[in-house]
């Protein structure tokens, strides 16, 4: 038996607050999508004007894309863990320059192009102070990318084999700051050395690398199979603009069965 039409359910027409939200999403405004009713509601409340109540959903909305933006470079920077300077114990180090670290948080050494080199034994916080650079860095808007050396040249040496050598390079050197990590915990091969000198010569007075090291660089020609040329190309490009920070003192990580 057919059913009387007059008997449908209603169709849902969609209410004025229902377009302005389907638009607002259209139009990829999610801040205003879900706070323009408690907006609203705060303004007819505080007796807003048209301008205060549009520049409160402005401001909403572009804090909400710069923490996005933030927080994608962040994941794009593809740090091991997060770490921050205020994390940082410097009373541990029987010596660094407190101040100089401090300074390097400014973040000019980018705007400029230059370098940062951090030495230091084992366990003095090296890697710690990379990854609270490279963070504050991607914070402030900055394209960082952290990496090991032996992470450069194993990934380089795989994209070489695969006919992939130029774009893969063009990670490494794309972003403003490169940050490169244990730099002399295991030696490199020649061909190595040579991948790794391709990205430092190409980023040079371009974008900035911050590296860390446990040899002070008279050793360094022992990371690079004893080529003393190469080597001193390298350490040409990454000192001739840069700042070193020298950490020393006894390994933080064996803190607890050194102290009483």
């Amino acid at each position: 038996m057919s059913q009387d039409k007059n008997h449908h359910p209603r169709n849902h027409n969609p209410t004025p607050d229902d377009e302005l939200r389907q638009q607002l999403g259209y139009l990829n405004l999610p801040f205003m999508r879900e706070h323009c009713e408690e907006l609203l509601r705060q303004a007819a409340e505080h007796q807003w004007s048209h301008a205060d109540f549009f520049r409160r959903l402005v401001e909403g909305e572009t804090a909400a894309r710069q923490d996005r933006a933030r927080q994608r470079r962040i994941q794009q920077a593809r740090f091991p863990v997060l770490k921050t300077l205020e994390q940082f114990d410097f009373t541990w180090p029987a010596k660094i320059n407190r101040l100089a670290v401090q300074d390097l948080f400014r973040l000019k050494f980018i705007e400029d192009k230059a370098n940062v080199v951090i030495v230091g034994t084992v366990g003095l916080g090296k890697s710690h102070l990379c990854i609270a650079l490279g963070h504050a860095a991607a914070t402030a808007g900055f394209a960082v990318r952290f990496t090991t050396a032996v992470d450069i040249v194993n990934t380089l040496a795989a994209a070489q084999n695969a006919g992939r050598l130029v774009q893969e390079i063009r990670r490494y050197t794309r972003p403003q700051l490169l940050v490169v990590d244990e730099v002399g915990y295991l030696p490199i091969d020649k061909h190595g050395a040579d991948l790794l000198f391709q990205v430092i010569s190409q980023r040079y007075e371009t974008g900035s690398i911050i590296l860390s090291t446990n040899k002070v660089f008279k050793h360094w020609p022992a990371i690079f199979n004893n080529d003393a040329t190469l080597t001193s190309a390298i350490l040409d490009r990454i000192l001739h603009h840069a700042q070193t920070i020298v950490i020393e003192g006894k390994s933080y990580r064996m803190k607890d069965r050194i102290e009483p």
